[in-house]
């Protein structure tokens, strides 16, 4: 029991030094775990945060009605908002939402394989790092790995999930007639790169409450493999 506190002791002083050193001076009846195990449990983990949360968000709805991720306007687009709703217009600055919304619900469909592979990829050297990380520290390395390619992939589909609405002309509309208003600002008309980038926030805010969940409880450790490599963390 003493070695073992030791051990845990071990691992809050030494932060990014040699995992593997501390892995080996566990009791063998306490873990038999290595370099391999340690790298495939935190592809576990983040294979799971794709599963349980990220594609939550492809189903109806899966943006609007999930308060940490709902899209809302642009800062510079709230007071068009508000001035639907004071005139009475509140179903339809609603309805304008929601088809930022449900572009970014389509768009995050294409994520999964490019999660996957990243996943693949991940080697005992990261798994290192990403374990002794902060709580987001997989899902960091993830949004590190990914997001050029995700914004790619995003991006054409929020604009075709715009035209098949007409939720394009609608908008740019508005934001026109807006921006040619006395003593006002202009804004950037572009919602679609707007909508992917908060689609993008979205997904990696997700895979981040699975990683918290593993991470901090031990209940949601749902596999021995998990069990045994977010343990060293502890």
């Amino acid at each position: 029991m003493k070695r073992l506190l030791l051990c845990v002791l071990a691992l809050q002083l030494v932060g990014c030094a040699e995992l593997q050193q501390v892995v080996d001076q566990l009791p063998q009846g306490t873990t038999a775990i290595g370099n391999d195990q340690i790298a495939q449990g935190l592809r576990e983990a983040l294979n799971l945060g794709i599963e349980k949360q990220v594609e939550k968000l492809t189903s109806e709805n899966g943006f609007y009605s999930n308060e940490l991720v709902k899209i809302m306007l642009p800062e510079e687009l709230q007071k068009v908002d508000k001035t639907l709703r004071d005139i009475g217009l509140s179903s339809l600055a609603d309805e304008g939402l929601k088809i930022i919304n449900r572009a970014a619900e389509d768009a995050v469909a294409e994520a999964t394989p490019i999660f996957v592979d990243a996943v693949k990829g991940i080697t005992f050297n990261d798994a290192k790092q990403i374990l002794l990380g902060n709580n987001n520290a997989a899902t960091q390395y993830l949004e590190q790995a990914t997001k050029t390619q995700l914004y790619n992939k995003f991006n054409p589909v929020i604009k075709s999930s715009f035209e098949k609405v007409g939720a394009d002309k609608i908008w740019s509309n508005i934001i026109t007639k807006y921006n040619n208003l006395p003593l006002t600002n202009n804004v950037n008309p572009d919602l679609t790169d707007y909508t992917t980038d908060q689609a993008l926030e979205g997904v990696f805010t997700m895979i981040a409450v699975e990683e918290q969940e593993i991470r901090n409880k031990v209940s949601s450790r749902s596999t021995d493999l998990l069990k045994k490599v977010f343990a060293l963390q502890d």
